[in-house]
């Protein structure tokens, strides 16, 4: 009897050895696999500013192509007047024919990161027409971007008309 509760005691102890030793493999496959992922900070905000530098570049050509790809699914935004979108309706605001654009740039790009977060402010200066007429405009530009698998996404966004807040003839 004495030798069958050593033999169990025993086999008891080999398991949860085993089990702790399994425990802490997996523990430190994990630490390796974090540790791999941390990327580099600056990397990280160059690839951002480029794809609002991209976004514009999108918005001048007005191809939905790359906010199909960027945007995010559940992307909600804000229009500069105030309506609300989801990518569906960003895309169709972006393909309207009824502007032509002469110039769409991006400037004063700034990125802030939080973790897989990451918060990007710009201004948005445009020469476009409408009707044969000529306009310019300047908006301030905020989105919200996460880092999936697929890379950075847009998840929100806002849009605001700087005074004027109409656009001025040229």
């Amino acid at each position: 009897m004495f030798k069958m509760a050593s033999l169990a005691v025993m086999g008891l102890w080999l398991a949860l050895t085993n089990a702790w030793q399994g425990e802490a493999w997996r523990d430190a496959c994990v630490q390796r696999c974090y540790t791999a992922r941390e990327s580099n900070p600056e990397l990280e905000r160059q690839e951002i500013i480029t794809l609002e530098k991209e976004a514009a570049h999108a918005i001048q050509l007005t191809d939905g192509t790359f906010f199909r790809r960027v945007y995010s699914d559940d992307f909600a935004g804000m229009l500069s007047h105030g309506q609300p979108v989801n990518k569906a309706q960003w895309i169709g605001t972006i393909g309207a024919r009824s502007v032509q654009y002469d110039s769409f740039n991006a400037s004063d790009i700034k990125v802030r990161l939080f973790q897989e977060t990451a918060v990007a402010t710009c201004l948005w200066s445009a020469r476009f027409v409408v009707k044969g007429q000529h306009f310019s405009s300047q908006l301030r530009v905020i989105h919200v971007y996460v880092n999936t698998a697929d890379g950075w996404r847009v998840v929100s966004g806002q849009n605001t008309n700087l005074p004027p807040d109409v656009p001025q003839p040229l």
